[in-house]
């Protein structure tokens, strides 16, 4: 079955979230686990917290998806800047847990300039700070488009940071297709030969979530810039083979494109559309 769903605002309650989901006509979501750019977070009462968890059994929501604050950069040497990340990765992903969402992907971070080993070894103690090995959920490490001093842009990287940490097996993957594709891994014109890469570097295994976003920028840009499906370089064939790849078609699929919720519930529709077309829906 098709799990696919959108980034979606807090700001009206984690409940009236999932409400909102089933308006879009969706089977999950991913959602802040506090502000953006900020370091504030909302308490949920009891009885929201009971509505939330209701809507998604009985609509059979798939895997969520907690997004962490991008200002959270556990590759920096700056004191200030690390242990406040310190401090937020470890708070939400004990409340993510709390509130049975099964994944929370972050940014790996930037080391601006005391270079990618030294910003490595930031995250991985970070991590360890943070995870105690007893979570139900995952934490995803995501792949990035290796803008400035980003860490991310490679698997290796990636898998670097998972073979350090204390509970290697509390650690799975987000790939994010904008992200890969401007990094310079070609999912347009080889999407096998980059999940071939993927495997023997990290393990099809550990691939949890798909952010499913075209991108603004050429390929191997290095530049970050979300384009609605269909909508930019990569292109609506190349996102539907991702979809419709038997190694990727059962993993939730996140939409964090540019568009307000009447419009991801057209794109959601569409998509389903064309994937009905093509007899894999």
């Amino acid at each position: 079955m098709l799990t696919i769903g959108t980034h979606m605002s807090i700001a009206g309650g984690i409940a009236q979230a999932a409400k909102n989901v089933v308006d879009m006509e969706a089977n999950t979501m991913q959602i802040f686990s506090r502000n953006p750019r900020g370091s504030g977070y909302r308490i949920y009462e009891k009885e929201e917290i009971g509505k939330f968890q209701e809507i998604r059994r009985e609509r059979q929501f798939g895997p969520l998806l907690a997004h962490a604050p991008y200002t959270l950069n556990l590759a920096s040497s700056t004191e200030k800047t690390y242990e406040f990340a310190c401090m937020v990765i470890r708070e939400d992903v004990a409340r993510m847990d709390a509130l049975g969402i099964e994944n929370i992907v972050f940014h790996p971070g930037s080391h601006t300039g005391i270079g990618a080993k030294a910003g490595i070894a930031n995250i991985i103690a970070g991590l360890d700070q943070a995870i105690t090995g007893q979570e139900n959920l995952m934490i995803l490490l995501e792949t990035m488009s290796g803008k400035g001093t980003e860490i991310g842009r490679s698997f290796e990287e990636l898998r670097e940071i998972r073979d350090g940490v204390r509970h290697p097996e509390k650690i799975g993957i987000c790939l994010d297709t904008c992200h890969v594709f401007a990094a310079g891994y070609d999912i347009v014109e080889d999407l096998d030969g980059v999940l071939r890469e993927f495997d023997r570097i990290l393990g099809i295994s550990l691939l949890r979530a798909v952010h499913l976003n075209d991108s603004m920028m050429p390929f191997g840009s290095r530049k970050d810039r979300h384009a609605v499906f269909g909508g930019g370089e990569i292109g609506a064939e190349a996102l539907l083979r991702v979809m419709e790849h038997p190694l990727l078609s059962h993993i939730p699929f996140y939409l964090e494109t540019p568009l307000d919720d009447q419009g991801h519930k057209e794109e959601i529709h569409r998509i389903k559309e064309e994937l009905a077309k093509r007899g894999k829906l």
